[in-house]
């Protein structure tokens, strides 16, 4: 089992958690001092308290929670690198300008979902083995 250390970097702060024993996502709790940030449709920047240092070879996503987005905000996807130490931000937004959102202090506004880096490479081709698909993109599939 890999170990992703977690600093706190103020009162408040808190380890990112599973709710369940089988959520696949760790619970990012918000960490405002105190304050109350209002999420409209203009990104807005919900700190996290945390910084963390994921060992190489670790993808960490930041992702939307399902129940937030039930109700129209939306927190931006985002990716950890491991070498990244800085406090962990969270973009959260809302879907439509009739949406208005309060973050409080110690609210579950994203999740960590943590899965292993393949080591991969890139190779420049003149062509691309062929498939039925093809080319064929945006809503080729159906929708």
């Amino acid at each position: 089992m890999e170990t992703i250390r977690v600093q706190l970097l103020r009162a408040g702060a808190r380890v990112p958690s599973r709710a369940t024993e089988g959520s696949s996502g760790f619970d990012l709790y918000a960490c405002t001092g105190g304050a109350e940030i209002e999420v409209t449709q203009v990104p807005v920047l919900i700190p996290t308290g945390i910084a963390i240092e994921a060992p190489p070879g670790l993808d960490v996503q930041v992702r939307p929670r399902s129940g937030l987005a039930r109700l129209g905000v939306i927190a931006a996807f985002g990716t950890i690198d491991a070498d990244y130490r800085g406090e962990v931000l969270v973009t959260l937004y809302t879907t439509s300008a009739g949406i208005r959102h309060v973050v409080r202090d110690g609210d579950r506004i994203a999740q960590l979902v943590v899965s292993r880096l393949e080591p991969v490479r890139f190779e420049v081709a003149d062509a691309l083995a062929a498939t039925a698909r093809g080319a064929a993109g945006h809503g080729s599939t159906g929708r």
